[in-house]
């Protein structure tokens, strides 16, 4: 992480210990952990910040690219363009059938010629 080997990390546990005392030094295990928790977590907020404006940045190259293509594809094929409209952000509508007072067909009727069971009879 910072370059500190496990032997200079042991120096520095040896020298805590004489310094802080083994008595408060859970009290300052909770407090460094708690600010190097807080650390951590800005430096995470600031990393997706920095990926954020990154991705951005990515997306509005892409687009220009996307939007020169697009252009010299309508160029070499003009008979194949559709017309321009205006894009209104929504599905567009399905058409409707003409006749709207025609009901929903239901289920076929039954067979004459079919055996049935009356109704309300288990057998």
């Amino acid at each position: 992480m910072f370059g500190i080997d496990w032997e200079e990390l042991l120096v520095i546990v040896i020298v805590a210990v004489v310094v802080i005392g083994p008595k408060d030094m859970p009290v300052a295990l909770r407090t460094a952990g708690r600010w190097i928790a807080r650390v951590r977590r800005v430096s995470n907020h600031f990393r997706a910040g920095i990926d954020a404006m990154i991705r951005e940045a990515e997306m509005e190259e892409m687009e220009k690219k996307w939007a020169a293509q697009n252009e010299t594809i309508l160029r070499e094929h003009p008979a194949d363009a559709a017309p321009e409209t205006e894009p209104t952000g929504a599905y567009p509508a399905r058409p409707m059938p003409a006749d709207t007072s025609a009901e929903v067909p239901g289920p076929p009727p039954p067979d004459p010629d079919e055996p049935r069971l009356p109704l309300g009879k288990d057998e």
